[in-house]
């Protein structure tokens, strides 16, 4: 009779620590749509950026370089990779460029040690690189789908395993990873694409439960990115009724955006930012109501090779 009074007793009083603890999470959210967190400094960073030759990846290395970090810069196109680095040196920067294909995971290992040697340990890992085949799942071969996963979720946990102990090692870092609209809501022409980007989304919130149940704290944040169309060539077709809306993003307006939110700390951001309470608020409406709202918008990417 003891035990059930004491476990209701303990039981009451988790509840009024929750509630209290909801009010003030609530409290502190209004007053930061009005006062924002303070964006933490990057200076002398060690920032590696993955698919940094070209598109929001050059416009990543570019703007963080001029906040003062030191750059770790990897994509599977060494010249533009190295382009990009020589660029920033000759600004007075610090770039080491790496050829490096992010679905090897033994390359990625490898260049990890070369990274560490050469720059130091990375406390801030962007994972940008992807690809984005645009058609329909019938005409998507065996090799697209695979090479898919490969490239847009799978790398990511070949660089957790070169980069997170470093990390969790000295107590700190980040970690950013580019996942898309496509992996908040599906959309035709890009079904394997969806799989892959909603992947990124759960692997980043799991991840993110480990490191705040880990009993030695680590200050290591997670940051995960929804942009819907950049304009980097990737999107060769797309589909756009209300541009003011959801016009297509410049890769240094994405680059700046993705830089804020790291350096916020926050959890996840969408490109357009309304894009993501809009998909919060639609999902608590019947389905159809989405529907309607998919076909009213209209927007997305044409089938494409």
């Amino acid at each position: 009779m003891l035990t059930k009074a004491y476990s209701s007793l303990v039981l009451a009083v988790d509840v009024l620590v929750a509630l209290i603890k909801f009010v003030l999470i609530l409290l502190e959210s209004l007053f930061r749509l009005v006062f924002p967190v303070e964006q933490k400094s990057i200076k002398n960073e060690v920032i590696l950026v993955t698919g940094a030759g070209q598109g929001i990846g050059r416009e990543l290395a570019f703007q963080l370089h001029s906040l003062g970090a030191k750059l770790v810069l990897w994509d599977m196109d060494g010249a533009k990779c190295e382009q990009v680095a020589k660029e920033i040196k000759s600004l007075g920067g610090t770039a080491a460029a790496f050829c490096c294909d992010v679905t090897d995971r033994q390359k990625v290992l490898e260049l990890a040690k070369q990274a560490k040697e050469q720059v130091g340990p990375v406390t801030i890992l962007i994972n940008n690189a992807g690809i984005m085949p645009c058609k329909p799942l019938e005409k998507h071969s065996e090799q697209d789908i695979r090479k898919n996963f490969d490239v847009n979720i799978i790398s990511h946990f070949w660089m957790l395993e070169a980069f997170l102990p470093d990390m969790r090692a000295l107590g700190r870092g980040h970690v950013v990873a580019l996942s898309s609209m496509a992996g908040i809501c599906g959309l035709p022409n890009l079904v394997p694409y969806c799989g892959a980007k909603f992947a990124v989304r759960g692997m980043m919130e799991a991840l993110r439960e480990e490191l705040r149940q880990d009993p030695k704290k680590p200050e290591i944040h997670l940051t995960t990115i929804y942009p819907f169309i950049v304009g980097t060539g990737l999107v060769h077709k797309p589909k756009i009724r209300f541009p003011t809306l959801l016009g297509i993003v410049s890769p240094k307006t994405a680059a700046s955006s993705i830089i804020l939110a790291m350096r916020r700390n926050q959890h996840e951001m969408t490109i357009p930012r309304a894009l993501f309470h809009m998909n919060n608020v639609t999902r608590m409406l019947p389905q159809k109501f989405s529907e309607v709202m998919r076909d009213l918008i209209d927007s997305g990417c044409d089938s494409h090779e």
